[in-house]
């Protein structure tokens, strides 16, 4: 299988939000909640995120199958909606996209992301890459988020 992972194109911003909206219906039912961001997002919101964000994908051929974005304030690089297909989860591919999303942000002091309480696969997989928990915030009586950070070495 040959993933490449590289800088989103616009015109693949219609694929980018169908596979957000796939990959975060597993999320909203975890936490019994539809209207959350990703799942409410319209292509002009996505559209407007790459005048100031670092979007990437991961390409499987000319399908999207994975991707996540970033954006550098006051020394912090605010990582966020990553995605991976869910045939195709567990391979490394989110992985690689933290990874590449990372090396994009030299100039970063940390980074910084949140999930949620309850997804799990998602904190595993932050904490093994060094992330850690600096707080927790309650969004609802359902939800809530779990604030990561990763200092710059």
């Amino acid at each position: 299988m040959n993933i490449v992972v590289g800088p989103a194109n616009v015109s693949e911003a219609e694929q980018l939000l169908e596979l957000q909206y796939l990959c975060y219906r597993s999320e909203a039912a975890i936490y019994d909640d539809w209207s959350i961001p990703p799942l409410t997002q319209t292509l002009p919101e996505l559209l407007e995120e790459y005048d100031d964000h670092e979007i990437l994908v991961a390409r499987l051929g000319s399908e999207v199958v994975g991707s996540v974005r970033g954006r550098l304030e006051d020394g912090a690089c605010y990582v966020g909606r990553l995605v991976v297909h869910p045939r195709l989860q567990r391979k490394g591919i989110g992985t690689r996209l933290m990874r590449g999303l990372e090396e994009r942000f030299p100039q970063a002091e940390r980074y910084e992301l949140f999930t949620g309480h309850l997804s799990e696969g998602d904190l595993r997989l932050y904490r093994c890459l060094g992330y850690e928990k600096v707080r927790e915030q309650e969004v609802s009586p359902r939800l809530r988020l779990v604030c990561l950070k990763k200092t710059r070495k």
